[in-house]
């Protein structure tokens, strides 16, 4: 029999006669009980004692199970542990396999590949998939053409990440991501950096266990990056253009819900996060990053002491995590020199120059707006970053819907302008001459 630790009653008492009535029915029915304590936290002492209360009460056989359920020193009865991991790349394989059983189609072998890589599932999420999914196909015939198996193989990836999709309501808000590599303007260094990123995302697997490289240590096997430079230098478009590139789900970080002032509330969210996360279909994007990990501060109060705890649990985090995390900031010298060390790729997004913001500026409109008679090289000498190009256009565009008109510079000058008292920004000299 199977029961959730929630389930229990909060007092002893009650805790006991329910024991009471357990060891009745395990006599009864030769039955041993498996206690679910994967959603009870080791700090929550009003949820522990029911459990203690049981374990002490209950003669027959219980099993306590959980992602890292250790009882608590005082629960007296002798005890055996054992540590059950998640089944690893090859009996992922054979998992996805059994789950399909004769109705395996041909060719999908490889696409199992594909999904062992990136996800890191159990038994049982791979059960809940494939009978997720064998309904809502038929299945096609053993020498199927490669535009069908390829057409399966989107639809097994995209049920994967509708079972493992995190839920982070009120930590997290989830990005559709529509960048892709010909929408982002920006140096070949950092595009080569970016596309670096993406292929080691692709073959950790290989490399980490083909390999042999997670062999020589444990930590640092987490793909993180930093990315660095000013509001709308395409920081969020390159997670966008990553999530598109890996066929991820892209969430962004609410840091003013993860940040707590209370002693262990912070630790407590992160954890949430990267538990959530941890089965591989998402990828994590720490916004304004500095606002939490910041220069861990020297210990003067009990609040400092704290603090630099939720940092070095943020470390070993982001050293474990198996997806891909990504940090921004506008500052890279309020970030601790030892967590910088600890990130795999930092990319700088400079300020575009004029070359660049001119390509933003033809990348910015897609086909099927109505322009016409657009200077681009008059609009690059706007001194902006993308994010602000980008409102320009799009308020440029209402402008023009609301004459019944295609998009002219008249419109792109007057949405500047209005961006620019945004910004509380005066215009140059040249900004003006442009603009007359």
């Amino acid at each position: 029999f199977k029961l959730s630790v929630l389930s229990l009653p909060t007092g002893t008492k009650e805790a006991a006669e329910l024991a009471r009535w357990w060891n009745r029915e395990s006599a009864l029915n030769a039955s041993a009980l498996y206690l679910d304590c994967s959603k009870i936290d080791a700090q929550d002492k009003q949820r522990w004692q029911p459990v203690l209360t049981l374990v002490e009460n209950v003669h027959s056989i219980l099993i306590t199970g959980g992602s890292t359920v250790e009882l608590p020193e005082q629960a007296k009865r002798p005890k055996l542990v054992f540590e059950v991991p998640k089944p690893n790349f090859e009996e992922q394989l054979s998992l996805w396999k059994l789950a399909f059983g004769k109705e395996l189609p041909t060719g999908l072998v490889n696409e199992f590949g594909k999904i062992a890589t990136q996800f890191d599932l159990g038994a049982k999420t791979i059960a809940a998939i494939v009978g997720e999914l064998k309904p809502r196909l038929s299945l096609p015939a053993k020498k199927q053409s490669d535009e069908a198996t390829c057409s399966l193989g989107r639809l097994l990836w995209e049920t994967c990440l509708d079972q493992t999709r995190p839920k982070l309501d009120g930590l997290a808000q989830k990005i559709e991501a529509v960048a892709t590599w010909k929408d982002i303007v920006l140096p070949a260094e950092q595009v080569s950096s970016l596309e670096e990123m993406a292929d080691q995302v692709k073959n950790r697997k290989k490399v980490y266990q083909e390999f042999g490289m997670e062999k020589t240590s444990a930590r640092g096997l987490g793909i993180s990056a930093l990315f660095v430079g000013e509001s709308g230098t395409g920081k969020t478009m390159a997670s966008e253009v990553l999530a598109n590139e890996l066929q991820l789900d892209l969430y962004r970080i609410d840091l003013s819900q993860v940040v707590n002032k209370y002693i262990g509330e912070t630790e407590k969210n992160l954890k949430l996060i990267f538990d959530a996360a941890e089965e591989g279909g998402s990828i994590l994007l720490f916004d304004e990053a500095d606002a939490l990990f910041g220069k861990r501060s020297e210990v003067k109060d009990s609040h400092d002491r704290y603090s630099n705890i939720e940092v070095s649990y943020l470390l070993q985090r982001m050293e474990s995590y198996k997806g891909l995390a990504i940090l921004t900031t506008n500052m890279k010298s309020a970030l601790d020199p030892a967590f910088l060390r600890r990130i795999r790729f930092h990319i700088l997004f400079p300020h575009p120059d004029v070359k660049s913001r001119e390509e933003i500026w033809r990348r910015v409109f897609p086909d099927q707006a109505p322009t016409e008679n657009i200077d681009f090289e008059k609009l690059a000498r706007l001194n902006l970053p993308g994010g602000n190009i980008r409102n320009i256009a799009i308020n440029a565009a209402f402008l023009a819907a609301e004459e019944n008109s295609p998009i002219r510079m008249a419109h792109l000058f007057q949405a500047a302008r209005s961006e620019y008292r945004k910004l509380e920004k005066s215009f140059t000299i040249s900004e003006i001459n442009a603009m007359s």
